[in-house]
């Protein structure tokens, strides 16, 4: 497994506990904190 897709899963994995764990606009915070890491890792790999 690369590690593009390793941090994927990891951040997946986050977003998923927190969508079942958490409440509210912290929930929601921290879902588009982890869609952003995601873009710029995203992005990362594609400029290398």
């Amino acid at each position: 497994m690369s590690r593009f897709h390793a941090a994927l899963a990891a951040y997946l994995t986050i977003f998923l506990l927190a969508s079942f764990t958490l409440k509210g606009p912290f929930r929601i915070a921290i879902w588009i904190f982890l869609v952003g890491l995601a873009f710029k890792t995203w992005l990362a790999t594609k400029r290398d």
